[in-house]
């Protein structure tokens, strides 16, 4: 006899509209009932064992249905318990309590916001086994050890070894190599023994797990030292140092470099004081700028086309301080004869209307007339460097042969003609 009663049967017969099924169809039917729900839960039950678990979920029962081809259930999921209530004049009978929606109210109310395009971005989860600092990646103090140090369990009282991210461990060689060199660059960057520390930084080959360490020590100190102008240039010469480094992968953490660099190219004061040489410092980040183009744009495709467009925004933009025109200058000429001619010669006439009375005698504040000349003389290097670009395309034109020429009181000599004296 099956477990599932005609009863049954009956009431779903008539719950899809056949109203007129006999008591013998119900009866012959209930057995094949019986045995189609027994097959598809013991479908369900290999698909809880097969998910490592001991508790039978209605996802298991889901699963066993699509294994057998059959249209899946229709309906809704909750997240919470559902509420029940017994149906008057009947003591079996329940339902769900499900509460009155006015079609007004749905009609009104706010539509969603839109869901997200799909996308695919990439970024770096780990570099040389370290995991990089960035949005991206999950802080180390996200991830919180469980309460009895190793173990932990699930719901359904399965063990699980919890396994804390590794620490970036140092040898202690070169925790005490970074702290000395974080010092002479912070303390003594006019010593001699800073610039054997630079030398060391260009060549020594064992120093690629401090990458990271110098990316942020260099982001950090360029951030919070931007009145400190000898700090700066000690920084701009460790960043140069590293570049320099054959045996430093420095690839990944061009990201977190760049925007230090970009900074002491065209920030509006670097230094405090009036002695501060800023402009030197400009010129040499202006090289560093170069330097890393030269060697990552055909890594980085978008590298160059993302600083040329940062470095003629600044140069373009009247609110800007003529300091840091004049950074932005020096960093299109140092990138070539070639970006000079495409974004600094078409807005030269208009910049050079901008500029004229600021030199001009009219200008009271020295100053500000002296930061003028600077940037005309940079504009003036800058073409300068582009039209000899150009003229090196035509031949050379023929010059005279040379002659030797001396002179005493009589007559003149040459090599050529042999006077006699």
């Amino acid at each position: 006899m099956s477990i599932v009663p005609k009863e049954t049967i009956e009431v779903i017969a008539q719950s899809i509209g056949i109203n007129n099924l006999s008591e013998d169809a119900a009866l012959s039917l209930a057995p094949d009932v019986e045995y189609r729900m027994r097959e598809v839960m013991q479908e369900a039950i290999k698909c809880m064992r097969h998910s490592k678990r001991t508790i039978l979920t209605s996802d298991d029962v889901d699963a066993a249905l699509n294994l057998r081809n059959v249209e899946p259930i229709y309906g809704f999921a909750s997240g919470g318990p559902l509420q029940f209530k017994r149906a008057i004049g009947h003591r079996d009978l329940f339902y769900i309590d499900d509460k009155d929606v006015d079609f007004k109210d749905v009609i009104e109310a706010p539509l969603p916001k839109a869901p997200l395009d799909t996308s695919v971005v990439c970024h770096w989860l780990a570099i040389e086994g370290v995991q990089p600092a960035i949005p991206e990646n999950a802080p180390l103090e996200v991830i919180a050890p469980p309460s009895d140090g190793k173990n932990s369990e699930q719901k359904d009282k399965l063990p699980v070894d919890i396994k804390l991210p590794v620490k970036h461990v140092l040898s202690r060689e070169l925790q005490l190599y970074f702290d000395k060199i974080t010092e002479l660059t912070l303390r003594r960057s006019d010593s001699a023994l800073f610039k054997e520390a630079l030398v060391s930084l260009a060549t020594d080959s064992g120093l690629h797990p401090l990458v990271p360490y110098f990316t942020c020590f260099i982001a950090d100190e360029v951030a919070c030292g931007l009145n400190d102008y000898k700090l700066l240039f000690a920084l701009m010469r460790v960043v140069w140092s590293l570049l320099q480094n054959p045996h430093i992968h420095i690839e990944p953490y061009l990201h977190q470099l760049m925007p230090s660099v970009v900074t002491c190219l065209v920030a509006k004061r670097l230094g405090n004081r009036f002695a501060d040489n800023h402009w030197e410092l400009r010129d040499f980040t202006a090289s560093l700028v170069a330097s890393i183009c030269k060697r990552f744009g055909h890594i980085y495709g978008s590298l160059q086309t993302r600083l040329t467009k940062t470095l003629l925004n600044a140069l373009l933009d009247p609110k800007r301080s003529l300091t840091q025109h004049y950074g932005a200058i020096q960093g299109l000429a140092a990138l070539g004869p070639n970006v000079v001619r495409l974004l600094v010669l078409p807005n030269l006439e208009p910049y050079l209307r901008v500029l004229e009375p600021e030199i001009l005698e009219k200008q009271r504040n020295e100053m500000k007339r002296y930061e003028a000349w600077r940037v005309y003389g940079a504009l003036l290097r800058a073409a300068g460097q582009c039209i000899y670009d150009r003229l090196k395309i035509f031949p050379p034109l023929p010059s005279p042969p040379a002659h030797a020429v001396w002179r005493d009181n009589r007559k003149i000599v040459t090599c050529s003609i042999l006077c006699e004296i």
